[in-house]
């Protein structure tokens, strides 16, 4: 399959979205930030010096997929119509004594081009926050299985990530 955003000379180039039709588009990504049992304690409690955790990394998501076309070359400016951001927390230690926080976003358009970036975007931006947050506390946070979970729309149509051995 080529790469259609490279010209004939295979330079990059903004694709052309012109005759492409406006179809209802959502995706759904996911990533999860590692901490340890004590951070997590202190951002359930209110105890992080610079404030509302989760709140604050909502609102980071949120500002960050609206902001993909300055952040990511190539990519389309769109009008979304909805972003949420959701938290859950995974209060119960790993094999490395490590808690979670699993950061979901769903963003959705309606458009003539998807918005996969703008919902993983919206995740790294989440994650980070949550890092630079709680960093003074916790110099161990980290994060990452940062994937795209489905999309919906467009030519394509449905994309849903299968976990191995699951259907």
């Amino acid at each position: 399959m080529p790469l259609n955003y490279l010209d004939k000379s295979g330079r990059a180039r903004m694709v052309d979205i012109t005759k492409k039709p406006r179809t209802e588009r959502t995706a759904t990504a996911t990533g999860r930030v590692y901490l340890r049992p004590d951070t997590l304690r202190r951002i359930q409690k209110g105890g992080v010096a610079k404030g509302d955790v989760l709140a604050i990394a909502q609102v980071a998501g949120v500002m960050a997929a609206k902001q993909v076309p300055s952040l990511i070359p190539l990519c389309h400016p769109l009008l979304l119509s909805g972003v949420g951001m959701h938290f859950k927390e995974n209060p119960v230690p790993d094999s490395k004594n490590r808690c979670s926080i699993t950061i979901t976003a769903v963003v959705k358009t309606s458009g003539q081009t998807g918005v996969e970036m703008e919902a993983m975007t919206a995740v790294c931006v989440a994650a980070l926050t949550i890092y630079d947050m709680c960093k003074a506390v916790d110099r161990e946070v980290s994060f990452g299985e940062i994937r795209l979970v489905s999309k919906t729309g467009g030519k394509s149509g449905t994309y849903k990530h299968e976990v191995k051995g699951k259907k």
